[in-house]
């Protein structure tokens, strides 16, 4: 019977993407293999504890909500997760991934919804980011730049205009909570009238940057 490493499972309000304001069931996986400067889940770093995937299930069941997150972490880092995302389709669960654009996503089932976290040079993990992930974006994945500055939104201003990425799924920009300004990110998206959604942690606004499990 597979396992998975896992740090928390909880039911809240998805905070992010297109789905932002939906009831979900985050599955936050244990470990993660880079380091970003604005990580907001640093005790999700740690190894986690082993969980059967019949065991995350059932406990993904005892909330009755029908979309599902993992999340780490970086839950690609498990071997089992692609299974699990498979089986949780199965069930009839939407089923949503965020990953740091590192990991190759190809493993998993084209129905899962992606959403992609493109590194900026702020977060500085920009030499992990796997570039032909971009290529293997199915129908309904998402992409995401978390930005620190006015340097990180010029630079990812520039990915997505010249990499069409509007063309090729929903966009995010989404400044770390607390570093940068979102009236200056709205101020630079309108004046520069890019094809990108403002992405604010909806969760933190409700119940405080420090709340977790929520």
């Amino acid at each position: 019977m597979s396992n998975i490493a896992i740090h928390e499972i909880y039911c809240s309000l998805q905070g992010e993407s297109t789905y932002a304001g939906w009831p979900c069931v985050f599955v936050r996986t244990g470990g993660c293999d880079i380091r970003c400067t604005y990580c907001d889940e640093p005790a999700a770093l740690a190894a986690g504890s082993p969980m059967s995937l019949d065991d995350v299930i059932a406990r993904v069941r005892e909330f009755g909500a029908p979309l599902v997150e993992l999340t780490g972490g970086e839950p690609l880092l498990q071997p089992a997760a692609p299974e699990l995302a498979r089986r949780l389709l199965e069930l009839g669960y939407e089923v949503l991934i965020e990953t740091g654009g590192h990991r190759d996503i190809s493993v998993l089932d084209p129905r899962v919804r992606v959403i992609l976290d493109v590194k900026t040079p702020g977060s500085r993990m920009l030499k992990q980011n796997d570039w032909a992930n971009l290529e293997r974006l199915q129908p309904g994945a998402e992409i995401k730049f978390v930005l620190c500055d006015e340097a990180d939104y010029v630079w990812a201003r520039e990915q997505v205009r010249e990499r069409g990425l509007e063309q090729r799924a929903p966009v995010h920009f989404s400044p770390v909570h607390g570093r940068l300004d979102p009236k200056d990110l709205a101020a630079w998206i309108l004046r520069d009238r890019l094809k990108v959604r403002m992405n604010l942690q909806l969760h933190k606004y409700i119940w405080g940057a420090e709340a977790k499990s929520v």
